[in-house]
């Protein structure tokens, strides 16, 4: 009995390492081909422009409403209480405008770079499948992380969301 499970494990061993030769591996260095595209660079520079034209915009209000915040401050000694509490209010409305200002920005930048990449990547996965099916690649790993960009074979996605009773 004792030789049997000696041999079984010989054999599991021999399997398993043929099975790992008869896989090819390639690594990519993602980063660096999206770095070299002129699509990105590109998309890089009008992100950049948009982005500064925003900050702009937000910079110019801020500053219009550090001089009211100054002109206020200088002026409250001479206004009445109902002045100030109505200056209060403008610069409380003022700020909200900027971090509302800040905001749409940030959401408009967003969704700007996710339109401007799209393609790009889509261009990107489509000529990573097409050398790596020419090439024989069961798998393409980013070569600065340990993910896949492209793989192979059988996926257990749909067994194990059945096992756990997932959709």
């Amino acid at each position: 009995m004792k030789k049997l499970s000696v041999l079984f494990a010989a054999v599991m061993m021999v399997v398993s390492v043929g099975m790992a030769k008869a896989q090819k591996i390639a690594t990519l260095d993602v980063m660096g081909v999206l770095n070299g595209m002129p699509e990105k660079k590109k998309a890089d520079a009008d992100l950049k422009t948009f982005l500064d034209a925003k900050q702009a915009e937000i910079k110019k209000k801020a500053d219009a409403g550090q001089a009211k915040l100054k002109q206020y401050t200088e002026e409250a000694p001479k206004k009445t209480a109902d002045e100030n509490k109505a200056r209060e209010a403008e610069l409380a409305t003022l700020q909200q405008e900027i971090q509302q200002m800040n905001d749409k920005a940030q959401k408009d930048f967003v969704a700007k770079q996710d339109a401007a990449y799209e393609p790009i990547e889509k261009k990107l996965n489509d000529v990573v499948s097409k050398v790596a099916k020419a090439n024989g690649y069961d798998y393409i790993m980013d070569a600065n992380s340990s993910a896949f960009v492209f793989k192979a074979g059988p996926d257990a996605t749909p067994a194990v969301k059945k096992e756990l009773g997932i959709q």
